[in-house]
C-alpha cells in the first residue's frame, strides 16, 4: 500500500530529527547553539524547536541536560577514580557548581551521593536491585558468582588476552570475551525510542522495515554484512520511554537514506566482544554476566561510547532456534 503524503513528511522530519539525535550523542561535550543544531536538521531555527518537541516529546534543552547527566550519573558509578568537576566537563557542563545542581535536581542527591552508594535508592536501580533479591534461593542464599578464568593468545602479530566465563549455577550460560581494537563502522539503522526490554516483536518489527529496506538494494551481503541493536542509554537510569535503541546493519559504501532509515557511523576502538548462544528469554542475563562477572575482574571499564549486540546466525534457521551473538562494549583501562 502506498505511504501517504502525510506518512511520507512525517518520515523526512523524523529522519532530520535523527541527525540531531546522532550529532547531540556524538558531540556531549561541546556547547551546542540553536543555529548549530538547526543546521544539521535543515531547518529554520525559528521552527526547529518547536518540531524537536512535538516529536521528541521534550524540549531540545531538556532532552541535551537530561542525557548528559544520564551518562555523567552511568561514568560516576563506572569509574569512582574520576573526579567530579572532569566528569562535569567531559560531559558540557560549564563547571562543577552547575553540574552539582543540575545532578541534584535530577537525581535528588549530590553527585558524591550518588557515587559513594546512593545510586542504589534512584528508583530504576531499585527495581533491578528487588529483581535480583528474588533470585534467592529457599535455602536463603544467593546465586553463586561467576567464575572467571584468564588466560592469553598469541598468534603471529599480536597478543591479546582471553577470558572464559561460566556462572557456577548455570551449565548453560557461558562465554569467552575478548578485548579487541574495531575499525569504524558505517552503519544504516532504524530507530526506537520507547520500552523494548524483553520485547521481541519490536525487534522482529524493526529488523523487518530495515531488511524491507535494505533488501532490493543489494545490501545485505552475509557473512560481510553485520547486523546489530546499538543502545544509546543505561536501562537502570534512563525512563523507560526515553530509551534509544538503533537496529540497524553495516554498509560497505556510501549511499542515501531517507524516511525511516537513518545513517551514522559507530566510533571503531577497543570492544570487549563476548560471544552467547542462548534462548531468547536469557538476554538479561548475558549482559549481567558480562556487566556483573567479566568487567570487575577485567582491568578495563567501560569507555561513553554506545553498547552492541552483533548478530551472528538466524534464529528462525537455527536447527535448536538459539540466538548466537556479541555482545560489545567499549572498554578502556581502568
Amino acid at each position: 500500500m502506498p505511504k501517504s503524503r502525510k506518512d511520507i513528511l512525517r518520515e523526512e522530519y523524523k529522519s532530520r530529527i535523527n541527525k540531531v539525535l546522532d550529532y547531540i550523542n556524538e558531540n556531549l561535550s561541546k556547547d551546542f547553539t540553536l543555529e548549530e543544531l538547526a543546521s544539521v536538521a535543515n531547518f529554520s531555527p525559528y521552527h526547529f524547536h518547536r518540531i524537536f518537541g512535538g516529536i521528541m516529546q521534550e524540549p531540545l534543552s531538556q532532552f541535551i541536560t537530561r542525557v548528559r547527566l544520564e551518562r555523567a550519573a552511568t561514568r560516576l558509578i563506572d569509574n569512582p577514580r574520576a573526579s567530579i568537576t572532569e566528569v562535569a566537563f567531559d560531559f558540557g557542563f560549564s563547571g562543577s557548581s552547575t553540574f552539582a545542581r543540575a545532578f541534584k535536581e535530577k537525581f535528588c542527591m549530590s553527585a558524591s551521593h550518588w557515587r559513594d552508594g546512593g545510586y542504589m535508592n534512584h528508583s530504576k536501580i531499585r527495581k533491578v536491585l528487588s529483581k535480583k533479591s528474588n533470585t534467592i534461593s529457599n535455602e536463603g542464599k544467593e546465586s553463586l558468582p561467576p567464575e572467571v578464568y584468564i588466560g592469553s593468545v598469541i598468534n603471529d602479530q599480536f597478543q591479546y588476552n582471553k577470558w572464559r566465563v561460566q556462572m557456577k549455577d548455570s551449565q548453560e550460560l557461558k562465554t569467552e570475551v575478548e578485548v579487541k581494537d574495531l575499525p569504524d563502522m558505517k552503519v544504516a539503522y532504524v530507530r526506537h525510542i520507547g520500552p523494548y526490554q524483553g520485547d521481541s516483536g519490536l525487534f522482529e518489527k524493526l529488523f523487518g522495515q530495515l531488511c524491507t529496506w535494505a533488501g532490493p538494494r543489494g545490501l545485505i551481503n552475509p557473512p560481510k554484512t553485520l547486523f546489530m541493536n546499538i543502545y544509546y542509554d543505561n536501562p537502570d537510569i534512563t525512563d523507560d520511554d526515553k530509551l534509544r535503541l538503533d537496529v540497524a546493519l553495516t554498509l560497505d559504501n556510501d549511499i542515501e537514506v531517507d524516511g525511516e532509515i537513518g545513517k551514522t557511523t559507530i566510533k571503531g576502538g577497543k570492544y570487549a566482544l563476548a560471544r552467547f548462544r542462548i534462548n531468547v528469554d536469557q538476554y538479561e542475563e548475558a549482559w549481567k554476566m558480562v556487566y556483573g562477572g567479566w568487567l570487575p575482574e577485567s582491568g578495563y571499564q567501560p569507555d561513553d561510547k554506545p553498547c552492541m549486540e552483533i548478530f551472528r546466525n538466524d534464529p528462525s534457521t537455527d536447527p535448536e532456534g538459539k540466538h548466537e551473538f556479541d555482545i560489545c562494549i567499549p572498554v578502556k583501562p581502568l
